[in-house]
């Protein structure tokens, strides 16, 4: 008698529910997007500057470093920001462990002729030949 018992619990089980709840994979879903469109810009940033205008067509170089000259002389290099001497030391020691196939140098409008190419010079110096200045197209 105690056997049957247990055979009759067995018989009365639920049988399994395989069905996936799209309701909770399409939220989660959709929290990611929103994450996704929020953070996009902040990582695109770097050092804000105001650009020259000129009619120019896009570049791609995946693996380029980005260069930032400042009106006041600071230099960025990806998001840090440096005086002229770290800069030179930080540059070359980043282009000799790196090895970017180019470098973007953004300038700002407003940034001094002679601090833009002191950059390029030290640029040159490491051996990069591939350079683009970054510019802001002209609206027609």
């Amino acid at each position: 008698m105690a056997g049957l018992g247990g055979a009759s619990r067995r018989r009365h089980r639920r049988p399994l529910n395989a069905d996936v709840n799209i309701i909770n994979l399409v939220d989660v879903m959709l929290v990611l997007l929103v994450i996704f469109m929020v953070t996009a810009p902040i990582l695109q940033g770097g050092i804000p500057v105001r650009l020259p205008k000129a009619a120019s067509k896009p570049m791609q170089m995946p693996d380029a470093l980005t260069i930032t000259v400042q009106r006041n002389g600071t230099i960025g290099l990806g998001d840090q920001r440096l005086s002229w001497s770290q800069f030179q030391v930080n540059f070359r020691i980043l282009a000799a462990t790196k090895h970017p196939t180019g470098v973007f140098v953004r300038g700002d409008a407003s940034a001094p002729f002679g601090d833009v190419v002191r950059v390029l010079g030290e640029i040159h110096a490491a051996g990069i030949e591939k350079v683009s200045l970054v510019t802001e197209p002209v609206k027609p």
